[in-house]
């Protein structure tokens, strides 16, 4: 290995932690509250991707432990998250070799309907416990999530081709 290079091919365990940790800072970060709705859904972009690019590493377990964590950091009911990533992970899996082919607008709008599944499990098991909203703007996000979509792919694309993750 030349002494510059980035790591061993096949590596990368860390990176893509790094990256679901930028995730779930990126979900933390206070906004102006006329915004707060607009707020992409940055774990469940990077979840997808992972899912899509290197699907015998990362999956539903990990999509679980991620949602865990989600909920704890959120404060909301442990859980909610936790089976809406697994959901998400598990749909992304089936779909993944599809996925895969597509160019990134269609990839996009495939982001824009798997977070928009996202965000109707979570409020929908949010009823559950008493939170009930009266409008569609927890919806916001999907739409938010899918334009932001090719750019999140390129560089999400690039770290794994920079550390050669397999």
């Amino acid at each position: 290995m030349n002494p510059g290079s980035p790591a061993p091919a096949g590596g990368g365990g860390f990176i893509i932690l790094g990256t679901f940790l930028v995730g779930l800072m990126l979900s933390q970060m206070p906004l102006p509250y006329l915004i707060e709705w607009a707020r992409p859904e940055w774990v469940a972009m990077i979840l997808i991707y992972w899912v899509m690019a290197l699907p015998h590493r990362v999956g539903m377990g990990t999509a679980f432990f991620l949602g865990l964590f989600l909920d704890v950091i959120k404060g909301s009911v442990l859980g909610l998250n936790a089976l809406s990533l697994t959901i998400i992970a598990f749909l992304t899996l089936l779909l993944h070799q599809r996925l895969r082919m597509f160019p990134v607008i269609q990839q996009a709008l495939m982001v824009m309907v798997l977070v928009g599944i996202n965000q109707l499990l979570f409020h929908w098991m949010q009823s559950f416990t008493g939170y009930t909203g009266d409008n569609l703007i927890f919806l916001l996000p999907c739409l938010i999530s899918a334009l932001l979509w090719p750019w999140l792919f390129v560089v999400l694309r690039g770290i794994r081709r920079l550390f050669r993750i397999r």
